[in-house]
């Protein structure tokens, strides 16, 4: 793996490949990733940006090579402690957190839907709506 350059080995590769194949513009595409500077639950829909530390966003904009792309970002909180983040945010979720996760997942679709209906304006609204009943407690 360490001769391969950093764009081969994310989600970026599929995604550029997609994008030329299909001739999609970056601006029609949507990645959803996980954020943990969002509180658990919290979705926030925009375009553009950098990655803010997320290597599969990172990964995508190099291969792409442009940051005007939307993104959905689901809310994972931060990490407990000293945790590192890249462990807390592939580590499993707790059962109690199970049906948290399942309308932090139906909210994420239905944004997305609002988006290929109604547009960007709409969905970002729906987004910024969304939220859990308990955004406190960490994983």
């Amino acid at each position: 793996r360490g001769d391969v350059p950093p764009v081969r080995r994310g989600p970026g590769v599929a995604v550029a490949g997609l994008t030329r194949y299909y001739k999609i513009e970056p601006s029609d595409i949507v990645i959803v990733h996980d954020d943990i500077d969002l509180p658990f639950g919290k979705l926030r829909f925009h375009l553009g940006r950098g990655p803010g530390g997320n290597r599969g966003v990172e990964s995508v904009l190099r291969a792409i090579g442009t940051p005007d792309f939307w993104r959905l970002k689901l809310g994972v909180g931060r990490p407990p402690g000293r945790q590192d983040p890249a462990d807390f945010v592939l580590k499993r979720f707790r059962p109690a957190e199970r049906d948290d996760v399942d309308h932090m997942i139906v909210s994420a679709a239905d944004v997305l839907v609002q988006f290929g209906a109604d547009g960007e304006e709409a969905a970002q609204r729906h987004a910024a709506k969304t939220s859990l009943r308990d955004e406190s407690g960490p994983r």
